[in-house]
């Protein structure tokens, strides 16, 4: 995907000259999100994610660092692990570090990557901010919701509907029990209504 690659490499680039490295680097957050057991959490969902941040990026402290988050936020994605950020943030350090960022920008996004796991609310602004967009499709158009919802079915598809219905009802009901789903102002205004209605209603389809 052209969009991604040339955000990656103009990012990547503002840390190192290593034009090869950069690309290698690319060419691994491509395969990786690529996987053929990847239907949501896959280079559209990258996209989504970056496309969110450019839209608010005057509101981030760090964009390098949230952008880096979200190149590596799911490079690690198997539905059987339950360490999939740790594995995500592990390799970020590494690949991080071959390019040069600084350390407290590493850091930041080993903290923000291990954020996604659980979507809890945090003091730093720019990780509240990274949470919400890679919960925002929940708060999207009814037609994308029921896509991800699909997407997301398909990529559980070793489970067979009855154990995956009971997970997913807690899942949905974990987030219609918390106070605020969205951390950020604006994306708690722009979308938890919407995530709302959208949540209650896939968990009445169920």
């Amino acid at each position: 995907m052209e969009y991604l690659k040339s955000i990656w490499t103009e990012l990547a680039l503002n840390y190192s000259k290593d034009v090869k490295l950069v690309a290698r680097l690319w060419i691994e957050i491509e395969n990786a999100y690529s996987d053929k057991s990847r239907h949501y959490h896959n280079l559209s969902h990258l996209k989504y994610m970056t496309e969110r941040a450019l839209e608010y990026m005057y509101l981030l402290n760090d964009p390098d660092s949230i952008m880096f988050s979200i190149f590596y936020h799911d490079i690690v994605y198997k539905i059987t692990r339950q360490d999939n950020e740790k594995k995500s943030a592990d390799i970020a350090e590494d690949r991080l570090t071959s390019l040069r960022v600084p350390e407290d920008k590493i850091s930041m996004c080993k903290n923000q990557i291990m954020a996604t796991k659980d979507h809890y609310g945090y003091t730093d602004n720019d990780t509240n901010y990274l949470v919400d967009f890679d919960l925002a499709i929940l708060g999207d158009t009814p037609e994308n919701y029921k896509d991800y919802t699909i997407k997301i079915r398909s990529e559980y598809a070793i489970y067979p509907d009855l154990l995956y219905k009971k997970r997913r009802k807690k899942v949905l009901r974990h987030f219609l029990d918390i106070n605020r789903i969205f951390k950020t102002e604006v994306f708690y205004k722009k979308y938890e209504k919407k995530a709302r209605e959208n949540l209650k209603t896939e968990l009445q389809q169920l």
